[in-house]
């Protein structure tokens, strides 16, 4: 039998972590142990409490995705907020990975850490090549230092530190409180609430035109677990679904209509602001290594999205 694995999964009860927990329930492997932990386990801008946790659980890997996120608006008044705790949080984890032992991390970064001015398709070589957008760039630059850390670790203990790119993620168990959700899980309790005060108008912020890559939480996490088992570089990999996948943001407001059954209309905003007009990732790479991988098409992913939150609305991080 192989050496039994030991992986924890930091930001385990969040939108990505419980994919994870659900693509590893359905697999059943004997020769992998799973624990997802949450903030209620350790505060990991805490070096002390990172430390303990370590020492609890002893694990062989981690998959790093504890992160304090937000949408556009929470991160253009929050970026020192977001650039101080996600330095604090990427430098304990890795710091005690190396000195526990750890035998590979995947941490997870986001394609909104690449340069604004830059061409499109962005790829993993183009991650340093410039500022990020200036309404995030607190969070972007410190996703940015994971990669740098990975290669760092990697040159003096010889570490196997590695991270992923994912284009936007969305599923069930997202984070839909309005002031710091994403998109799409936004736009989920929005037209919800709407519907549910007896409302016939949608209404979006900004022009609805900005384009997008989405990927849906199961996929994303099934790429994951890939990476944790398969993917030994320490150079990061973009995870995301195909270049002529990306889709607007009025077609996103679009499809949550029609999975809502909503009647009334949508109305955009234009006076708000867009934020980055486009980011589009190439997954060249990945398919280079997975040529036949199926991602679930957009519409039934909104579709399911939206029916867990109905169903799940009261228990959801509203």
């Amino acid at each position: 039998m192989p050496d039994k694995k030991i992986i924890m999964v930091t930001g385990g009860t969040g939108l990505v972590g419980k994919a994870i927990e659900t693509v590893v329930q359905s697999e059943n492997r004997v020769d992998e142990t799973w624990i997802f932990v949450s903030s209620k386990d350790a505060d990991l801008c805490d070096l002390d409490s990172t430390r303990r946790l370590f020492e609890k659980y002893k694990p062989t890997h981690v998959i790093h995705l504890a992160a304090m996120v937000g949408g556009l608006f929470h991160n253009m008044s929050h970026n020192l907020d977001f650039l101080r705790n996600n330095l604090h949080m990427n430098d304990n984890v890795l710091q005690m990975s190396y000195e526990t032992g750890v035998r590979k991390v995947v941490s997870c970064l986001s394609t909104c850490i690449f340069p604004d001015k830059t061409t499109y398709p962005i790829d993993e070589s183009m991650i340093h090549n410039g500022p990020p957008h200036p309404s995030n760039f607190g969070y972007s630059y410190a996703k940015r230092m994971i990669d740098v850390a990975n290669k760092a670790y990697h040159e003096q203990y010889g570490c196997l530190f590695t991270s992923v790119v994912p284009c936007n993620v969305f599923g069930p168990h997202d984070n839909y409180n309005p002031e710091s959700s994403h998109v799409i899980p936004g736009l989920i309790r929005k037209l919800f609430d709407t519907i549910d005060n007896g409302g016939d108008t949608f209404l979006v912020m900004g022009t609805g035109k900005p384009l997008r890559q989405f990927i849906y939480s199961l996929d994303l996490a099934r790429l994951f677990v890939w990476v944790l088992r398969e993917y030994d570089e320490v150079e990061p990999i973009i995870l995301s679904v195909d270049e002529e996948c990306e889709v607007s943001i009025k077609k996103v407001a679009e499809e949550l209509v029609k999975s809502f059954d909503f009647k009334g209309s949508i109305v955009f905003d234009e006076t708000k602001a867009d934020g980055q007009y486009k980011k589009t990732a190439s997954n060249k790479k990945l398919r280079c290594y997975l040529p036949d991988f199926q991602f679930t098409p957009f519409s039934r992913a909104i579709k399911e999205s939206v029916d867990w939150y109905r169903q799940n609305h009261l228990l959801a991080r509203n």
